[in-house]
């Protein structure tokens, strides 16, 4: 059965009901409820902001999977962009700022989080490079090949395809995007960077949705002869992607921008792997120094001190000074370095001419 064409009212007030969907959110809830209670009864405080953070994720979590978004996402291709963002982006990056892994290890389970965090499995899965593949694998499969085509008339895909772009969308912003506890400390540095690559990914489905002449999926198959046809649906879903998913992984990138410049210095280093190589190329030596920044060591500041003076003093070998008037040039080997250097005359040599 087809969908009639919404009003502008329906598109506001239009609303479906997922109960697996629906039940997880309220235990869900329940328990992130629960864990701040267990916490303050030990003595603890948990931020406001990170129960916002929360709120919000289940507010946008509810539109994303019974609101209009959900209704329409069906039958139009730009409609269902919506949602597929609403999934990816806006609902992991606020439940990784609510940090319910933080709050099950406050509330008395850090012991289980521990061990969880330390198993090898789920360091891999959590890697930033692994997260990083995964995400931009999940946007090109389910946008560019064969699966898009079938997904509209197959509703198990479509359920799949939500859950796919939560679980790759939390893994991917997970230790990137705030504080929550994880396997992995990644640098702010490094963080951009992974950013920015999945921006990559984004901009690539995008553009290739908006250039494509035919159409991947066509959604009107779902719907009457009311909306987009199936090319400019297509083009004006890539164009969402393109802006939208852009701006939005734009604007995470300020505000971990942000957070990196107001951070403590001990969080201001490029990690350990970079700031281990930066020790060793200026201060020219192999030590393992990548626990410490080479900016908060006095003896490592000493030492490139003292480098940067060697170097300042080595012999640059002989000049050649050229006489103006005359023609003639004299040779000088400069010594010592500083202000003490002194140009010595060496043996003359003839001028070329008068």
């Amino acid at each position: 059965m087809s969908l009639a064409e919404p009003g502008l009212l329906d598109l506001v007030t239009a609303w479906t009901f997922t109960p697996l969907g629906d039940l997880l959110i309220v235990l869900g809830v329940l328990a992130y409820a629960f864990g701040v209670h267990r916490v303050h009864a030990r003595g603890g405080t948990w931020p406001i902001a990170r129960s916002v953070a929360a709120g919000g994720a289940v507010v946008a979590l509810v539109a994303g999977l019974n609101s209009a978004m959900a209704v329409y996402g069906h039958v139009l291709f730009w409609v269902h962009m919506l949602q597929h963002l609403m999934l990816i982006m806006v609902v992991p990056v606020l439940l990784v700022w609510a940090q319910p892994i933080r709050l099950a290890s406050d509330a008395g389970g850090s012991r289980i989080v521990d061990a969880v965090l330390r198993n090898p499995a789920v360091r891999f899965v959590t890697h930033p490079v692994v997260t990083m593949a995964f995400y931009a694998a999940v946007l090109v499969l389910t946008h560019l090949t064969a699966f898009q085509a079938e997904m509209p008339t197959t509703p198990w895909m479509h359920e799949f395809e939500l859950v796919i772009y939560l679980v790759s969308g939390y893994l991917f912003f997970l230790p990137l995007a705030g504080d929550e506890r994880t396997p992995w400390d990644v640098p702010y540095a490094l963080r951009l960077a992974v950013l920015a690559v999945g921006m990559g990914a984004d901009t690539l489905v995008g553009i290739a949705l908006m250039l494509t002449g035919h159409p991947i999926a066509d959604f009107s198959m779902m719907r009457g002869a009311w909306g987009l046809d199936a090319i400019s649906d297509q083009h004006t879903a890539g164009g969402i992607m393109w802006a939208l998913g852009d701006g939005l992984m734009m604007l995470l990138m300020i505000v971990i921008g942000v957070r990196w410049g107001v951070a403590r210095p001990e969080k201001q280093t490029m990690g350990r792997w970079l700031e281990g190589a930066r020790s060793r190329e200026l201060l020219d030596d192999d030590t393992d120094r990548a626990d410490a920044s080479v900016d908060d060591d006095e003896d490592a500041l000493a030492r490139y001190n003292a480098r940067l003076a060697a170097l300042h003093g080595i012999d640059r070998g002989p000049a050649v000074r050229t006489g103006g008037d005359t023609g003639t040039s004299v040779t000088t080997a400069r010594h010592g370095g500083g202000a003490g250097n002194v140009d010595e005359p060496g043996p003359s040599t003839s001028g070329g001419g008068t």
